[in-house]
């Protein structure tokens, strides 16, 4: 059968009006990737020269960027999710919830009673979020508990049994948050980390943490661009 045939592939099960969303969405995300791009290199070359500086550099330059997982990610994380049977997740990361509508999405295929626990710092973010996530309808709202804040305290609390726990996230948060969720973890939970092959020098404890030979992760690099870290906790 020649390609012109095929039907068109559609990995993610949802109504048309969010697959137009989701389509937008990741088209602005796309444009302000080389922003981020160019000074990404400074960047890490400031963090190993000055940590605390490096940070706050790079705080500042994603605090008003969509940094949206690309969409070939979400859709692995979306398969991860139904694969595993996932019905509590917790993405480290929102920005503006575009990964958190495939999250949804597959937690509510899963379980009526799927949760996604999304976490994020900025305000303005989370407002946008909410935005997003009302065009989608209640097929997503219905799913979401969104934490703004430090997520180092606002997820000290009322955290469920851990299925999946994605993290997009400003790097040096990374491992603060995997020791914190570490407790609420089950047996075969999920890591999925973005960027660890890219941003590898601003992961170095993280990876260090994962990949020790008594650590109770086992842990792959997915050859995604940048790199996508899939990790199964086995206690």
């Amino acid at each position: 059968m020649s390609n012109s045939t095929l039907s068109p592939r559609f990995p993610i099960h949802a109504p048309p009006h969010i697959l137009q969303l989701l389509a937008r969405l990741h088209t602005l995300s796309l444009a302000q990737e080389g922003e981020i791009e160019q000074a990404k290199d400074g960047l890490i070359e400031l963090h190993k020269k000055d940590p605390i500086e490096g940070g706050k550099a790079l705080k500042e330059l994603m605090s008003n960027k969509f940094v949206a997982l690309e969409k070939e990610k979400c859709e692995f994380v979306y398969q991860l999710i139904l694969a595993t049977g996932a019905k509590n997740v917790v993405e480290a990361g929102t920005s503006y919830g575009v990964s958190t509508i495939y999250l949804a999405l597959a937690v509510g295929e899963n379980s009526p009673d799927g949760r996604v626990i999304a976490t994020e710092h900025e305000p303005e973010k989370v407002r946008r979020a909410k935005e997003y996530w009302a065009e989608a309808g209640e097929v997503v709202t219905k799913y979401v508990d969104i934490r703004q804040g430090d997520l180092l305290w606002t997820l000290q609390q009322d955290v469920p049994t851990i299925d999946l726990l994605l993290l997009d996230i400003w790097t040096p948060l990374a491992l603060p948050t995997l020791k914190l969720l570490q407790p609420h973890m089950r047996r075969g939970t999920v890591i999925v980390t973005d960027n660890t092959v890219s941003a590898s020098a601003l992961y170095g404890e993280f990876l260090q943490y994962l990949n020790d030979p008594d650590s109770p992760f086992r842990s792959l690099t997915v050859p995604y661009s940048g790199g996508l870290e899939l990790s199964v906790y086995l206690p």
